[in-house]
């Protein structure tokens, strides 16, 4: 059960509320990671796993019930406590939501650098079957009010919900994943990317080097009727690459020109270690979504023949 040393300070705003955020990683005894709410008296300990997420459709991953205590967008926490090699912390959070930081894991992970952790592997879930979701499978779960709200934008955005996630085995060599976005704004297009995590230091350097600084990113005319409706507040140039209204291009520059998918990228990893460990089996994400990999997760567990568990610590 690989664990910090010692305890590890961030602090920053929520990119929803835009209150200030405070949050005190812990060293840990106990196997997973877990969310506390210090601003909630009393408040039980979160387990950041798939089968206790709660929200995944405001672009983000919630941890525990949005009626109770819960914590928003922990994907980029989730990935760079990953590429890390931490399975066992305790994540104490004053605000519904982890600070946005720079948008994107990089300010986690240097964080996270400077601390010693304990000597230890994370599990390995290796995938023995082939599980596929689409996108149909989220929008039936939904309300036909919600449905019809994602009809009427793809319609004025020229998107479609045609996605879909899928893992399958490759014979254990670590989490590979294959991702592509297809946008109809023209600056983003479609945009591929592949990452093969096998917890090598050559991987872990690739995915700080290639990856860990592309930030999220949205039109900026979303983000202005977000904030207009209590979200987005914390959203600015700094942690959001803002697209201008007619797509062509960017209100900020660019690290590189495919970061769009490579920040997803992130947020999948950030996802898939709500497993528990190293999900050891290529990802294909199409179009995918926080939802979609949650579902992917669910999808692998609900059939022991899908999986096995070797354990390295």
């Amino acid at each position: 059960m690989p664990t910090f040393k010692k305890q590890i300070k961030l602090s920053g705003v929520g990119i929803h509320s835009g209150l200030p955020v405070n949050v005190v990683i812990k060293p840990s005894k106990e196997y997973g990671i877990f969310m506390r709410r210090t601003d909630i008296p009393d408040s039980e300990l979160i387990p950041a796993t798939f089968d206790n997420v709660g929200e995944t459709k405001m672009r983000n991953t919630t941890i525990g019930k949005t009626s109770a205590a819960h914590v928003q967008t922990i994907e980029h926490l989730m990935a760079a406590l990953f590429i890390m090699g931490v399975d066992s912390a305790i994540v104490e959070i004053d605000n519904p939501e982890t600070p946005i930081l720079d948008g994107s894991a990089d300010e986690f992970i240097k964080a996270f650098s400077k601390v010693e952790k304990t000597d230890g592997n994370l599990k390995k879930i290796i995938v023995k079957r082939e599980v596929i979701v689409k996108a149909n499978e989220v929008l039936k779960d939904l309300s036909k009010f919600v449905r019809l709200k994602i009809w009427f934008f793809n319609k004025i955005s020229g998107r479609k919900s045609d996605g879909f996630v899928k893992l399958s085995p490759n014979n254990g060599k670590g989490l590979e994943i294959d991702a592509t976005l297809v946008y109809p704004e023209k600056i983003i297009g479609k945009q591929s990317c592949s990452y093969l995590f096998d917890g090598t230091k050559k991987s872990i350097q690739d995915f700080i080097k290639n990856f860990a600084r592309a930030r999220t990113f949205g039109k900026y005319s979303e983000w202005e009727y977000l904030k207009k409706r209590g979200m987005g507040r914390g959203a600015n140039e700094n942690n959001v690459i803002a697209l201008n209204d007619a797509g062509d291009g960017t209100l900020n520059k660019l690290i590189w020109p495919d970061e769009f998918v490579r920040h997803k990228i992130i947020d999948a990893i950030g996802d898939m270690f709500t497993s528990g460990g190293i999900v050891c089996g290529k990802l294909e994400s199409y179009k995918g979504s926080h939802a979609l990999n949650n579902l992917v997760l669910k999808k692998l567990f609900s059939d022991k023949e899908n999986y096995d568990i070797i354990n390295n610590n």
